[in-house]
């Protein structure tokens, strides 16, 4: 006869981290959280950008053909639409609610351009790095429509949408990535709270996307506003409560990979070397 564990260590708020405004692509306007002189990575994550703009100007230029080796990128649309291509010919459209986990591995070169000339354009891009036996694994696309990503109702007025990971049960549709990743999306009404799991030995962090959220338990708990990012220390849950007002935020957990990161643009990998490689086979077309 098995027990069933039950969480009882609640993380608590290490480091608050507040975006900075940078652009990239051909000059699209983002908000970067991790990747950052003030959270380089937090491993395995290596960045983490907000766009979220109802000026075209600000994201109408897109993200034109540029490549990646060593590393995915999850792309994750709150609001507008992003065609998606690449030079193995594949194609998609991101439309709101919707998610694509594109695991680079040994080298693909795409780009991600708006399908629309105006209106608002809000979403996130995280790049989670891989394990240097998988990086230079095939390519791969999970391309999850609205529908495909299921919601939870753990307490009143609480809203949880599983992307990677499980929660109360449910998992999400993303799958077969080695970090293990869970990745929650989270709205709450005024007043309301929840507890989230998480691995235990998962480096985690929640950012505020809308409103501020109390983020730990009762003393310990720290407001955490719009565009800031709480770094969670140690343990298997966390709780969350909207303090006074509506709040919207993700949370997102990972393996640890604790290996060497060799890092230049758009290339992750462990070593020097293997980041000139990656140039030259980038230069002479091998991707």
């Amino acid at each position: 006869m098995t027990t069933a564990s039950y969480p009882t260590t609640p993380r608590c708020v290490t480091r608050i981290v507040t975006g900075q405004p940078v652009s990239d692509g051909a000059g699209v306007k983002l908000n970067r959280i991790i990747g950052q002189r003030a959270l380089d990575t937090l491993d395995p994550f290596l960045m983490l950008d907000e766009f979220r703009s109802d000026q075209a100007g600000d994201y109408l230029a897109g993200f034109p053909n540029h490549p990646h080796r060593g590393f995915e990128t999850v792309t994750y649309m709150l609001a507008g639409r992003m065609r998606h291509g690449d030079n193995q010919g594949n194609s998609g459209l991101l439309s709101p609610g919707s998610v694509q986990w594109m695991t680079a591995g040994r080298g693909i070169v795409h780009s991600e351009m708006p399908e629309q000339e105006d209106g608002l354009m809000w979403g996130f891009q995280l790049w989670v790095n891989l394990p240097a036996r998988d990086k230079m694994t095939a390519p791969r696309y999970q391309d999850i429509a609205p529908d495909k990503i299921p919601q939870v109702n753990p307490a009143t007025g609480v809203a949880v949408r599983v992307i990677a990971g499980e929660f109360e049960g449910v998992s999400g549709p993303v799958a077969g990535v080695a970090t293990e990743p869970v990745y929650l999306d989270v709205s709450l009404d005024a007043d309301a709270s929840v507890d989230l799991t998480l691995p235990a030995g998962h480096s985690a962090f929640a950012y505020v996307y809308d409103g501020s959220t109390l983020i730990g338990v009762d003393a310990d708990a720290q407001r955490v506003t719009r565009g800031q990012l709480a770094v969670l220390g140690s343990g298997d849950h966390v709780r969350v409560a909207a303090g006074g007002a509506a709040s919207r935020l993700i949370v997102v957990a990972g393996k640890p990979l604790r290996e060497p990161v060799a890092r230049y643009g758009p290339f992750v990998m462990n070593t020097p070397e293997q980041i000139a490689e990656a140039i030259r086979d980038f230069q002479s077309g091998a991707f």
